[in-house]
């Protein structure tokens, strides 16, 4: 995570960069005969709803995992595998509900799984926070659960709903814009809540050091360390006698930064949830269609 803000120089000329080639993208894709990215598919409800199931699904979840490691091993203590173990819960939660949501979705619209899925993701992550700085792991384990089980819901599902809608022949491209929604999903989710952790990380450290004269000027500093997963070496480096003040300080700043990330991400995938439902239907997908009008033949010949 860089230290960079939005408004350093290289963060807005990337992000104007981004804009104009994004544009040269889209109308380029518009003229082309046969474009990668065929627009169109924009005008089918069903498939903007797996994009936008996509974009939040990645976007909110999947993107808290990077700062619920460094929560876990820097403000609590736990080594890369000690946190590994603790993450499983999340993804036995996955295990089972993907194969439940597997069996499920041959007999089961799908706008009934991937939506409430990412409802119950939202569900999960808004049950994790509630953080403090004497707040042990246990207190994440019934959101891991909800949204271990959310997320399982939603997978198998999805990466159909994305080809579902299309011909066999566009099945390719209709993936990869999906997939491709998921990963811009977890890099624009990245960098916005790195933003906003950062923000609440020296927020709090500066309210928690004003009354040690030593650390109160270092507050950007420490905070900055703290988001990178240096904070070991922060403590380190400072005088034994204010260690335990320090820790106690990044500790709480660290939950309260956490905190502010999983009602974020919380909010993400509920708003997604309701998109998903609102937007998917059984009807726009192609085996659908095609027995749409063999259903109207057979019941023009029994009248």
């Amino acid at each position: 995570m860089s230290a960079h803000g939005w408004g350093d120089t290289g963060v807005i000329g990337g992000l104007a960069a981004g804009c104009v080639l994004l544009a040269a993208f889209v109308i380029a894709e518009a003229r082309s005969p046969h474009p990668m990215f065929d627009l169109r598919l924009l005008r089918t409800p069903t498939f903007v709803g797996g994009s936008i199931a996509a974009f939040t699904m990645n976007g909110s979840l999947f993107a808290m995992l990077l700062y619920l490691v460094l929560y876990l091993q820097d403000a609590l203590g736990f080594s890369a595998s000690q946190t590994g173990v603790r993450l499983l819960i999340i993804t036995a939660g996955m295990f089972v509900a993907a194969t439940v949501s597997g069996r499920l979705s041959s007999h089961v619209p799908v706008r009934w799984l991937i939506g409430p899925g990412l409802l119950l993701v939202g569900i999960g992550l808004a049950l994790m926070s509630g953080l403090s700085g004497t707040s042990e792991w246990t207190h994440l384990i019934p959101g891991f659960l909800v949204a271990g089980v959310g997320a399982g819901l939603v997978n198998p599902p999805l990466a159909s709903t994305a080809i579902g809608v299309v011909e066999p022949q566009r099945a390719g491209m209709a993936s990869g814009v999906n997939t491709t929604f998921r990963q811009v999903g977890i890099a624009v989710a990245t960098a916005g809540l790195g933003t906003i952790f950062v923000s609440a990380l020296r927020r709090s450290l500066s309210h928690s050091l004003a009354g040690v004269p030593a650390l109160a000027g270092h507050a950007s500093a420490i905070a900055a360390q703290v988001q990178q997963g240096n904070f070991g070496r922060v403590l380190a480096s400072v005088p034994p006698g204010q260690r335990g003040r320090l820790e106690a300080a990044a500790h709480s700043a660290f939950a309260a930064g956490l905190n502010d990330l999983l009602l974020v991400t919380a909010g993400v995938a509920l708003v997604g949830g309701v998109a998903s439902i609102a937007l998917i239907r059984s009807r726009d997908f192609v085996h659908a269609r095609a027995a749409a009008p063999q259903v109207r033949q057979t019941a023009e010949a029994s009248a």
